[in-house]
């Protein structure tokens, strides 16, 4: 990177991530103890990055053994082979011919149910799967913005409270958006971000919680990050006040 000293602020990101060069890595290290705001940043962009590292590493879901054995439970088995009596062996044919169709039925239903188990296990593990590649994706996306060599950052407070901050690069026209203590949305609502390109508004993805999610859009162009509480599903078009008109750096 070898920005000059005036920039060490910038380094916060890269610091946490442990992108520096030895000589800034050096440089940054001995002006964090004097830096408040510094000693902040790093702080809550390692938090991001361990939630995102995190989110990468699912475990199964705590369920999953409970529901296996309830669908276990549920198959019917068949009963152990039992040496024939001399009344067993007197006893009419037809009861032997009745028998054979029932323990088939039996074998045909346990088949049946195992199928079933294993068919919803694989969809289950696809699901798990795809949010696993998912939260990959979203932590190589982030790690990459933070990292760059011209990462800005600026924070705000929502109106709803939550502590926000913003990380942007023009060169990757790329950024992130993070949010802290972000009150769970009413029921049918959600958090929309949006970018303010030229005095438009433009969506640009949406954030469920506390956490980081990348800026969808074109970061380079914008003027502003906004937030807004928009009907499930997101709008073309802010619906509401904002709750958050974050400026960026020019």
């Amino acid at each position: 990177m070898n920005q000059h000293r005036s920039d060490l602020h910038a380094l916060a990101a890269a610091y946490a991530l442990d992108a520096l060069d030895p000589a800034e890595r050096a440089d940054f290290a001995a002006h964090l103890p004097h830096c408040e705001e510094c000693r902040g940043d790093v702080a809550e962009f390692e938090a991001t990055a361990a939630r995102l590292a995190g989110a990468a590493a699912q475990d199964p879901p705590p369920a999953l053994k409970d529901r296996t054995m309830a669908a276990v439970d549920g198959v019917r088995q068949l009963p152990p082979p039992v040496p024939a009596t001399g009344a067993a062996r007197r006893a009419p044919r037809v009861l032997a011919r009745k028998a054979v169709p029932l323990a088939l039925a039996a074998s045909v239903a346990a088949a049946v149910s195992f199928a079933g188990l294993a068919a919803w296990q694989y969809q289950e593990s696809q699901d798990a799967q795809r949010r696993v590649q998912q939260a990959e994706r979203q932590l190589d996306a982030v790690s990459t913005v933070l990292a760059a060599p011209d990462a800005r950052t600026v924070h705000g407070r929502a109106t709803n409270g939550a502590l926000t901050t913003v990380v942007s690069s023009d060169r990757l026209n790329q950024g992130v958006f993070t949010a802290t203590g972000l009150p769970t949305p009413a029921e049918g609502t959600t958090y929309q971000l949006w970018l303010d390109q030229g005095g438009s508004m433009r969506p640009a993805g949406f954030i469920g919680s506390d956490g980081t999610v990348p800026l969808a859009g074109d970061i380079a162009g914008a003027g502003a990050v906004g937030l807004t509480l928009e009907p499930a599903g997101g709008s073309p078009q802010p619906t509401t006040d904002p709750l958050l008109l974050l400026a960026l750096p020019a």
